[in-house]
């Protein structure tokens, strides 16, 4: 179990900081700032956060099985992973309360 914890929280963390990239730098260098090279240098946020989104739906399911949690909870947990800060504020819950 501490195995899936930690690796949760590795993703939880990493979605996090990566949504936070996504929501508050490529997207106001991309829809507001209007400047090419400014998108140019942070396109590879939505390709980094893409590639690591489902592996945090991975290690959330593999958790939520582990914890033996009910379906529903399995989804707000994978669900917390869509908004910024939530999946940051989901790890430290998990964490509190299985650690």
């Amino acid at each position: 179990m501490s195995g899936a914890i930690l690796r949760f929280r590795v993703m939880a963390l990493v979605a996090g900081t990566m949504s936070l990239l996504l929501w508050f730098v490529y997207m106001p260098a991309k829809y507001l700032i209007g400047n090419p090279t400014i998108h140019d240098y942070t396109v590879w946020i939505p390709m980094v956060h893409g590639y690591l989104y489902p592996i945090y739906i991975i290690t959330a399911i593999q958790f939520s099985t582990k914890a033996r949690w009910s379906l529903t909870k399995m989804l707000w947990l994978i669900l917390a992973g869509t908004l910024p800060i939530a999946s940051i504020a989901a790890e430290r819950r998990v964490v509190r309360q299985y650690s």
